[in-house]
């Protein structure tokens, strides 16, 4: 796949974790490609203005957890962002704003500030380095050119030498940040107040946090670089600006690739760290032990390292929130689902993991969420991943409750199977990945395994023959089979056994055949 594709995905996911509007990303990488193209550069540098500006805020996940303890959610880019770039003072102010912004009185935003402005100054420079190291770190595991990583150290650097950690100033400086820079800010100022807003603004700066030459640049051209059209996506122009040679991920390269995805979103709380890999690793073993095919098994475990980039979508206050959730926090959750498979459904090949990595939290009953969807409409790979899902999330901490142990996280995910809320077959399998020996589950109106097993197939297609010989069974034995589960469910139809084996997470899977496939064997 592209490399495009997964960093181009990654920075929707970044507006997602800034509050900034979806797509913002994407649309100020269109910018800074227009205006290196006004620049001539050549195209190595081309290419780290591209790469950089997507992954510009790669590191916002970093300290989420302490931004959350002293702003409060959005103020930082109502009051803040607008103002990081300009003089000192003026980002000074913008902090003391979203800092006070919290307060409900007068005195009371007087108090927040003078309580809280300390740590929040104190922190900054950790915050700073923290965040452009996990940058590095993050676009190297991309496939990113080291040029483009290297990058992120000077990511607070301004052209006056104001900046942090002030090591460099003016032509210093590499070009390609200092690009990124303006063309950022410029993104931000035009969704602010417009083309011509974004350009006073710009031009305001140049000299002081930005390059001169390109602040001016921008200003006098910003009618054809900040042009958009924003009932547009931006999708397919930034693909298109991508500099030759265009970069690929194959085989390896795109698991790490999916895997630094699934890092990004569970730096957000130190209760989700390790939370995707864990999920992946688990559910590719589970895969195997159903007998899915090699391409469903890596189909799953890619899906598994994404399937929560969406929690980024909601705050950090939320997953760290100890005591019940309200309404509104519970329906943020509910939406992370829905935020993961937006992210993944601009690419071509996120796409064809979406179908898997967001129905984790939907369940046969149709008690999950967000679709609220039930058997019928959730495949085999979306149950097994929504079962390696529940027993790894069982097994870790989260604030309001100690981790449970292997042990009592296998205990519980069979009381889901027995419920008929997870796949009984999925659960078994995530089981003895984990070592954890298969729960003891009872079929539903009395059915024997056997009789599971045979609606399972039933469902599928397959005739009693063939039903016969996938289980090396009789015809008869097999017939036998059929009529008694037909007469403990009381159905007397294939139809209706089919939408029963549906409704109860029966239908069979993995190596066992699909009709028809006697034939063709």
């Amino acid at each position: 796949m592209r490399t495009a594709e997964v960093i181009g995905a990654l920075c929707l996911a970044t507006d997602l974790g800034m509050g900034l509007p979806f797509e913002h990303g994407l649309q100020s990488t269109v910018f800074a490609m227009r205006l290196a193209d006004s620049l001539g550069v050549d195209a190595e540098t081309a290419t780290q203005i591209y790469y950089g500006c997507l992954l510009f805020y790669v590191g916002c996940t970093v300290d989420a957890e302490t931004s959350s303890e002293l702003f409060d959610d959005g103020v930082l880019l109502t009051h803040f962002n607008p103002v990081m770039f300009a003089t000192p003072t003026q980002t000074l102010g913008g902090i003391i704003r979203a800092l006070a912004a919290s307060g409900r009185t007068p005195p009371g935003k007087v108090l927040r500030v003078a309580t809280t402005l300390p740590k929040a100054l104190s922190g900054h420079r950790r915050h700073i380095t923290a965040l452009c190291e996990v940058a590095q770190m993050l676009s190297q595991r991309l496939g990113t050119p080291q040029d483009v990583s290297d990058l992120f150290v000077h990511f607070t650097e301004r052209w006056d030498g104001k900046g942090q950690p002030g090591e460099l100033r003016e032509q210093q400086i590499p070009l390609p940040w200092r690009v990124i820079d303006v063309a950022r800010d410029a993104a931000l100022q035009r969704m602010i107040g417009g083309v011509e807003y974004a350009a006073r603004v710009v031009e305001e700066r140049a000299g002081g946090a930005f390059d001169p030459v390109i602040a001016h640049l921008l200003a006098r051209h910003a009618g054809d670089i900040l042009t958009f059209d924003d009932e547009q996506s931006a999708w397919d122009e930034v693909l298109a600006a991508e500099p030759a040679p265009r970069l690929m991920l194959r085989n390896d390269a795109i698991d790490r690739a999916l895997a630094t995805m699934g890092d990004f979103a569970d730096l957000l709380s130190k209760y989700l760290v390790g939370h995707s890999a864990g999920v992946a690793q688990l559910a590719d073993a589970a895969a195997e032990h159903c007998g899915f095919q090699a391409a469903e098994v890596t189909a799953i475990r890619r899906a598994a390292f994404v399937h929560d980039l969406g929690r980024v979508g909601v705050s950090a206050r939320i997953w760290q929130k100890a005591s019940a959730l309200t309404p509104d926090e519970w329906e943020q959750v509910r939406l992370h689902a829905y935020h993961t498979e937006r992210v993944l459904s601009r690419s071509p090949f996120l796409t064809r993991l979406a179908p898997i990595a967001t129905f984790h939290h939907e369940r046969l009953d149709g008690t999950g969420y967000h679709r609220g969807v039930a058997a019928s409409s959730l495949s085999p790979a979306a149950c097994l991943l929504a079962a390696a899902d529940a027993y790894h999330t069982k097994t870790e901490p989260r604030p309001h409750r100690e981790a449970l142990s292997p042990l009592q996280a296998a205990d519980l995910l069979g009381r889901e199977a027995r419920a008929g809320r997870l796949d009984a077959n999925c659960v078994a399998a995530v089981l003895e990945a984990a070592g954890q020996p298969p729960p003891r589950l009872a079929r539903p109106a009395g059915l024997t395994e056997r009789e599971a097993e045979v609606m399972g197939l039933l469902a599928r297609g397959l005739q009693t023959k063939q039903i016969a010989r996938a289980l090396g069974i009789s015809i008869k034995t097999a017939d036998r089979h059929v009529q008694n589960a037909y007469a403990k469910i009381g159905v007397s139809t294939r139809a209706a056994a089919t939408v029963f084996a549906m409704q109860h997470g029966l239908a069979a899977w993995g190596e066992l055949p699909m009709a028809g496939s006697a034939a063709r064997s």
